[in-house]
């Protein structure tokens, strides 16, 4: 699969976000597949409930263990409801994220910012032994309600790192 980087790698600082989505755990072969059926979901649940949102959509990793099971959210930024029982409110941490943008591979995108930021002085906010991560984001820069082919898709990888 082509892969074209629009954006970075580069840090920047975010401040807190409000969020709204859905959150399980699922293998990781076959995650893809689920983010898109929870894409979905929300769409509906944010129709439901008259919300028209203007932030991304994304999906955060909240533990990485490729070899087993992930545990995933997929949600909308900038979206401050109490929502119900299957799509809760969260928050995307402030802090410095390395951040990357790009269209085509994600296991190329990934390996390249998990490189950058290795060879860096900086760490992410994560716990090795675990997979935990404080933050780690995959945001979809283009709307999936407008464009539904995900090989046109910007995605930017938005990894929370360690406090200096």
């Amino acid at each position: 699969m082509a892969f074209d980087v629009s954006d970075g790698p580069r840090i920047e600082h975010r401040d807190e976000i409000p969020t709204v989505g859905i959150r399980l755990v699922t293998p990781f072969r076959g995650m893809l597949g689920v983010r898109d059926r929870l894409l979905d979901e929300l769409f509906s649940w944010l129709e439901d409930h008259d919300l028209q949102v203007d932030g991304p959509f994304f999906l955060r990793l909240h533990q990485v263990d490729m070899a087993a099971d992930m545990d995933i959210e997929v949600g909308v930024m900038g979206v401050a409801v109490h929502g119900d029982d299957r799509v809760r409110p969260g928050t995307a941490p402030a802090g410095d994220y390395a951040l990357l943008a790009y269209r085509g591979s994600s296991l190329q995108a990934n390996r390249m910012l998990l490189g950058w930021v290795d060879a860096s002085e900086r760490r992410f906010d994560a716990d090795p032994s675990t997979g935990v991560w404080a933050g780690r984001f995959e945001i979809l820069r283009t709307d999936p309600r407008v464009e539904r082919r995900k090989t046109a898709w910007t995605t930017e990888l938005a990894f929370l790192l360690a406090g200096e």
